[in-house]
């Protein structure tokens, strides 16, 4: 990817020598004084201008958000302020920064969530949208897809041999695996819920039956986090894990011990998204990062370090393996949400009692 890394350079330059001004004049007048945030926000004003300013808050890696914004600040001379946490987290902080403007763009989580929430966002289409997966467009423009995140099984390849694993969502449910399957809490993980909703598509199940039978399943083994998965199943604290593909790929190359399947009776590619949202304080800005992260230089990019399949439909050859891929209700997904959620967490809240 090429940098502008003079025009950084120059812009943060300028950003330290007035912060420091700036900093040394309030000081000196309101020493000793309660008065930090004003500093701050002051310093930050004289620091960039607001025609170079983007607020974006993600709930990806640090390894895929951080690249993806340092070559989208040496492009285009724009300075982004990060905020980041888990996908649940960044939707609520996300719906109460839109209130009063403080927000530009969310970055990360399944499109389904976006689906769910549109009030948050307003439309944009992307310059290069006809080059995008087709299946995944929202037609009315609320949400863009960024790369195509398959549903995959984990194992501990040293603990359980390949005659036993598990290879469909069916076997998954067998009384062998109760409380041996790494899975993260929903409510701190994106991908868990598109778990969750895979399957009911898959079993063609409703929630209020596929939840409580799924949790039961996990006998109250949850993980806090999906970061978690794979290191818990490479322990041997569970013997099998649901994830990305993403991941998976990332840690097979990693640890010795983890071997990954597609599951025979298909699964779910669906897309993690972007979107502008409303009131952004500079959506001139945000457009342009919606149009960076899903322009052919970016996604070919995410296709060779991230071990991800791109949105665009003119980008590598990671796009194979999807003869056993299930046409995903997104908008089945979206009305189903907030059920799913009150289901699992009346059931959680049952557990801790």
């Amino acid at each position: 990817m090429r940098h502008g890394i003079n025009e950084v350079k120059r812009l943060k330059t300028i950003a330290v020598a007035a912060l420091t001004g700036a900093m040394m004049l309030l000081l000196c007048a309101c020493a000793g004084s309660e008065r930090q945030q004003e500093i701050e926000e002051m310093s930050r004003s004289y620091a960039v201008p607001p025609e170079k300013q983007l607020i974006v808050y993600t709930s990806h890696k640090e390894e895929v958000y951080l690249p993806i914004i340092r070559e989208f600040e040496e492009r285009t001379g724009i300075w982004v302020e990060l905020h980041t946490g888990g996908t649940t987290q960044m939707f609520s902080e996300v719906k109460e920064a839109s209130k009063e403007g403080r927000c530009d763009i969310m970055f990360g989580g399944g499109i389904e969530s976006y689906e769910a929430q549109k009030e948050l966002f307003q439309p944009y289409k992307p310059q290069e949208v006809e080059y995008l997966d087709p299946d995944y467009v929202d037609d009315e423009g609320y949400w863009t897809p960024f790369t195509e995140l398959p549903i995959v099984f984990v194992y501990n390849k040293k603990l359980v041999s390949y005659s036993e694993v598990p290879t469909t969502w069916q076997e998954l449910f067998d009384s062998k695996w109760k409380g041996q399957i790494a899975f993260a809490d929903p409510d701190n993980s994106g991908t868990s819920y598109t778990i969750l909703s895979t399957m009911e598509q898959l079993f063609k199940e409703e929630p209020q039956s596929l939840v409580p039978r799924f949790y039961e399943q996990l006998d109250g083994r949850i993980l806090p986090s999906s970061g978690q998965i794979i290191p818990e199943v490479s322990d041997g604290t569970f013997l099998i894990g649901i994830t990305l593909e993403e991941t998976a790929r990332k840690a097979v190359g990693l640890y010795d011990d983890i071997s990954m399947l597609y599951p025979e009776d298909g699964t779910s590619a669906v897309p993690d998204g972007c979107a502008m949202v409303k009131k952004a304080p500079h959506s001139y800005n945000a457009g342009r990062f919606i149009d960076f992260v899903v322009s052919y230089d970016t996604q070919r990019y995410a296709l060779e370090n991230f071990y991800r399949r791109s949105a665009r439909v003119d980008v590598g050859s990671n796009r194979g393996n999807t003869e056993n891929f299930i046409k995903f209700d997104v908008e089945r997904s979206a009305r189903e949400e907030e059920e799913v959620f009150s289901l699992w967490n009346a059931i959680a809240g049952q557990e801790g009692e």
